[in-house]
């Protein structure tokens, strides 16, 4: 669509126990990795940082994220997944779940963030890439059962807003 199309309205709602299978039955169509019950624990334990987009009243799409603790206190985001339905990509259904997380990382003051990408997973890498993220790291073998079994780590450090000196 575009310039002068309609609007399709693209909404975000929270992941609670409710809806939680709808985030279940995206994963199934989605990766080829089933998540277990930590992932699902998590993911509802991030708050805000999981999201379920909804096209019209369809869910097709989601961003599912951990908070993990670090040394010293500061918390940095996990992306463990983030997928949209085939029919539905390439209206920014992505981009909306992306920038959704970015911009609460700057807002708690949150400055870095990462996940794992698959290494022959190009569209993902460049989708990535297009936001600032970098590869900074090769695991080799992280995945079983798929091929190739290796990623990257791609991360992204968000600059946070400088107190006035």
């Amino acid at each position: 669509m575009g310039a002068g199309g309609r609007e399709v309205p693209i909404s975000l709602d929270g992941v609670r126990d409710k809806n939680l299978m709808q985030l279940k039955k995206l994963n199934t169509a989605l990766f080829p990795v089933r998540y277990n019950d930590k992932y699902y624990a998590d993911a509802l334990a991030s708050a805000e940082f999981t999201k379920l987009a909804y096209y019209s009243d369809i869910c097709v799409g989601a961003i599912a994220c951990r908070l993990e603790k670090k040394e010293g206190g500061s918390v940095r985001v996990y992306i463990m997944t983030l997928g949209v339905l085939a029919p539905y990509r390439g209206l920014g259904i992505g981009t909306m779940l992306l920038n959704h997380v970015l911009d609460l990382c700057s807002k708690k003051n949150i400055c870095e963030i990462y996940l794992h990408v698959q290494t022959n997973n190009e569209d993902a890498i460049n989708f990535y890439k297009k936001f600032g993220f970098e590869i900074t790291d090769t695991i080799r073998n992280y995945y079983t059962n798929i091929t190739p079994p290796d990623c990257y780590v791609v991360t992204k450090l968000i600059d946070q807003p400088q107190p006035k000196k």
